[in-house]
């Protein structure tokens, strides 16, 4: 298993970030290593994505940051360049996963589907993201459908909470979770960056008990 994918499974959560002002981003991380999140998940779904993964990558190298909801190779090959060590799409796009492969970088594609599942299977891919994890019918839609595939990890993402994350977590399929309930982009806008920091020590510790 890679390096990075390997240490995403350690941490066991993943925050997924919306940011809308990338002069947050360095602020952002500092809250998320306060309160033992070394990680971020920095998505696509704002113009401010890119220059937010370089500001926050290169202000805090300890954070292990990558870039979600990439749509194109064009926003792949971005992420990357702006300092991204892991990529994190939303679904199974063949172009990305393929130049993901190719350049060796981490990809978790989304999947829904054993159908989805056996495309991520045929390429190689080992770990994925389930998703949207809670509309999709939640931690025991992913043990029935995940169930088949021995040796395939998840990672459960959308809806995920502080009342739902024990209970995806201690699933033998659950690689990690994603979830963006300690980083809302209300809060990243309102510099709110006490109470992110309390969020994530929250996660950090239902990860521990939930692994105990």
């Amino acid at each position: 298993m890679n390096k990075i994918v390997q240490m995403l499974g350690e941490i066991g959560i993943i925050p997924v970030v919306a940011i809308d002002d990338a002069e947050t981003a360095v602020s952002l991380g500092q809250a998320l290593l306060d309160g033992g999140l070394p990680c971020a998940e920095i998505t696509f779904r704002t113009a401010a994505a890119a220059d937010a993964i370089k500001k926050m990558s290169a202000a805090h190298p300890d954070i292990l940051v990558g870039a979600g909801t990439v749509l194109t190779v064009a926003q792949a090959e971005q992420a990357v360049e702006s300092g991204a060590k892991f990529i994190v799409t939303p679904g199974f796009d063949t172009k990305v996963v393929n130049w993901c492969l190719a350049n060796d970088i981490p990809i978790t594609p989304g999947v829904m589907t054993p159908t989805d599942i056996n495309q991520a299977i045929a390429k190689g891919l080992q770990i994925l993201k389930f998703f949207p994890a809670e509309v999709a019918g939640g931690a025991k839609a992913l043990k029935a459908i995940g169930g088949p595939y021995v040796g395939i990890k998840f990672v459960p993402t959308g809806g995920i909470s502080v009342d739902n994350l024990a209970e995806y977590l201690q699933l033998p399929m659950v690689h990690a979770c994603g979830g963006s309930f300690m980083v809302k982009k209300q809060m990243i806008a309102d510099g709110e960056f006490d109470k992110i920091k309390e969020l994530a020590e929250t996660a950090v510790s239902i990860v521990k008990s939930a692994r105990a």
